[in-house]
């Protein structure tokens, strides 16, 4: 299944069948996007013990290989991505278990432990815990062209430094994981109806003052994981 959320695709595990004053069903029946054409495929080469869960992280770990995204860079550029089977059963479950590391580790990035950065926080911060971890528009240390993105300046009372280089390695598309957080997480005026867009007021009404600080940690631990994954992917041989 594809979709177009956000500007890209995705390739959901399931779908769910559209109800209308016509259906024969009171709730949404579940369809399997995988089918059983391609589980006969996959066990024709993997052996029987292949399940669609298989085939589902499988892709899911195959889309995250350094030499995937290389040798089909021009591919995936213009057209759905092409799966190639991987040599050997052994490759081929190295796959599956990272990619359902990989899923797991991306579902569940707000329970992460925040990897351990450094808050340099002013004398002159507020007391009030909402107000002293609050955001207007973050950035990183340096200036454009020449960015420092171990730093960011969080606001105008804390600084966080101590950001590994490597957690810029885990993209989203054209942007870092960290990257993107900096470019969401910030106090927005809608042009058009005049509607501020405030990441703070999610903080207070859930009463987490330091959710977005966290958040930075969180997702650099996140692609510091992802990355140390990323780079124990076995190589592709394709027959």
């Amino acid at each position: 299944m594809t979709g177009a959320g956000s500007g890209g695709q995705f390739f959901a595990r399931y779908s769910y069948t559209h109800l209308d004053s016509n259906s024969l069903f009171d709730q949404p029946e579940r369809v399997d996007n995988i089918t059983d054409w391609a589980l006969d495929q996959y066990r024709d080469v993997y052996g029987p013990q292949v399940t669609k869960d298989d085939i589902f992280f499988y892709v899911y770990g195959l889309l995250h290989s350094t030499e995937y995204r290389e040798r089909y860079a021009a591919d995936l550029k213009k057209q759905l991505p092409r799966i190639p089977m991987v040599s050997g059963r052994e490759r081929f479950e190295a796959f599956v278990t990272a990619g359902r590391t990989l899923s797991e580790l991306h579902i569940g990035y707000e329970d992460i432990e925040p990897h351990q950065l450094t808050e340099v926080v002013s004398i002159a911060a507020p007391t009030d815990e909402y107000e002293r971890f609050s955001v207007k528009k973050m950035k990183y240390g340096g200036k454009a062209g020449a960015w420092d993105k171990t730093r960011i300046r969080y606001n105008d009372f804390i600084d966080i430094e101590g950001i590994p280089v490597e957690a810029q390695e885990y993209m989203l598309g054209s942007r870092s994981g960290l990257d993107w957080i900096i470019e969401r997480y910030q106090v927005k005026t809608d042009k058009a109806s005049g509607i501020v867009n405030d990441p703070n007021d999610w903080s207070r009404e859930h009463e987490q003052s330091r959710y977005i600080i966290d958040l930075i940690g969180r997702i650099t631990a996140l692609s510091l994981k992802t990355m140390e994954i990323v780079n124990g992917l076995p190589t592709l041989e394709i027959d």
